[in-house]
């Protein structure tokens, strides 16, 4: 499976500590010649604060991650944490890299449970390890510098519930209204993508429904069961829009798309598709069948593959 957002992750990860790392190590400098007291240090990361960018709090460790000092935030001290052991909490327990700076992974806080990282810098006094200037971070309040990831377009299979895939052989296909209208449906479908400004659908066979996106307001989804589907009025009430030039999926295949969910839908009584969607900008198909697999495509890849690739025929 491609990792692009674990890509993406390591990239702001990268950014995050370029930004924390001299601030932080300038800071523990300031702290070094206080570090026998609680008030002097108090006083140090007081005055130091503002200079660690997007900070919520910042404390002082000894080596075994009892805090030396009060934690220090936008609200002033809050005096709860002296004498605090973090020695548990997860950045912790983390490996200390060589040059003395960590940006812990992201966890969740014990007091506001939200997604959270902590900075550490080491605090060496000839040359001995005598403590840590730790600062925490609310994910929220830290910037986002990495380009959002895309979505791969190879094949990816997800398996689904394991109490589905041990009784599939027990089941059958049953009939929907939505199967038994196919001609109507279809083309309606078609209508509504290629023509009316539907980005994205989502196809429920076994309960007849289908669940749209529109360019027009794409916040929001809007559901169209069989008596909407199989009534070409339904057209009327979504505006014509041009094809978009962005797309991903050519409107050609459109059709050809349409026809082969349909087929994958009808062609096995065990082995059947029970929903499936389309999204014409990442060119994306995904299809979920009876099995409870699920499958994730390019359009490209979905129109090269046979019953034979599906079905074993």
């Amino acid at each position: 499976m491609d990792q692009l957002w674990k890509e993406s992750i390591y990239l702001q990860r990268e950014e995050l500590a370029i930004m924390l790392r001299e601030p932080m190590a300038h800071l523990a400098e300031l702290c070094l010649p206080a570090w026998s007291g609680r008030e002097n240090l108090n006083e140090v990361i007081r005055s130091g604060y503002s200079g660690i960018p997007h900070c919520d709090f910042v404390y002082c460790l000894d080596p075994s991650g009892r805090q030396l000092s009060d934690n220090f935030g936008h609200g002033g001290f809050d005096l709860d944490h002296f004498g605090r052991d973090r020695s548990q909490r997860p950045y912790m327990k983390e490996a200390m890299p060589s040059w003395g700076f960590l940006l812990s992974d992201a966890y969740i806080s014990l007091r506001g449970r939200r997604p959270s990282l902590t900075a550490l810098q080491v605090v060496r006094k000839n040359g001995e390890l005598i403590g840590y200037l730790g600062a925490d971070f609310d994910l929220r309040n830290l910037p986002v510098t990495s380009r959002l990831y895309e979505e791969p377009g190879s094949w990816r299979q997800l398996k689904g519930d394991q109490a589905i895939r041990n009784t599939v052989f027990l089941q059958s296909r049953v009939e929907s209204t939505m199967d038994k209208s196919f001609d109507l449906v279809m083309p309606v479908l078609e209508e509504l993508i290629a023509d009316r400004g539907v980005f994205q659908c989502m196809l429920h066979f076994s309960s007849s429904r289908v669940t749209i996106w529109t360019m027009d307001d794409p916040y929001r989804y809007r559901l169209l069961e069989q008596e909407a589907l199989s009534d070409p009025d339904i057209c009327l009430i979504f505006p014509s829009r041009p094809y978009p030039l962005n797309a991903e999926i050519p409107r050609g295949d459109i059709p050809k798309i349409l026809s082969t969910m349909q087929s994958l839908r009808t062609s096995d009584q065990t082995f059947y598709l029970r929903t499936a969607s389309i999204n014409i900008f990442n060119g994306t198909i995904s299809l979920t069948f009876s099995c409870d697999g699920s499958h994730y495509m390019s359009y490209v890849e979905f129109l090269m593959k046979g019953s034979s690739f599906w079905f074993g025929v």
